[in-house]
């Protein structure tokens, strides 16, 4: 791996872990329409995630358990990310031939 690649990842982590727990907890977008309109009690998920509302669950403090639901987002899609551009740089190597 690319030392920028790793340099990125940690400066990443650490802005997710240090300015997570200080986001905003008022809704916005759609829920915020939905409350000022009133029909936010008919809403369904159709999907409940891994870290619901962006808070680690099991973790009493709100804001650790915030801070670690930013680091782990990072990881998730830094991964996800990765693994991708290995299946394309493959790909690509594979039509050259």
């Amino acid at each position: 791996m690319k030392k920028i690649i790793v340099i990125g990842l940690i400066v990443s982590l650490v802005l997710a872990i240090l300015l997570s727990p200080f986001a905003s907890s008022s809704p916005d977008g759609l829920e915020k329409v939905g409350e000022d309109k009133g029909f936010i009690e008919k809403a369904h998920s159709f999907l409940t995630g891994l870290i619901p509302d962006y808070v680690f669950p099991g973790v009493s403090d709100e804001k650790i358990a915030t801070a670690i639901a930013g680091g782990l987002g990072v990881l998730v899609v830094f991964g996800i990310t990765y693994l991708l551009m290995l299946v394309i740089s493959k790909r690509d190597k594979s039509k050259q031939v």
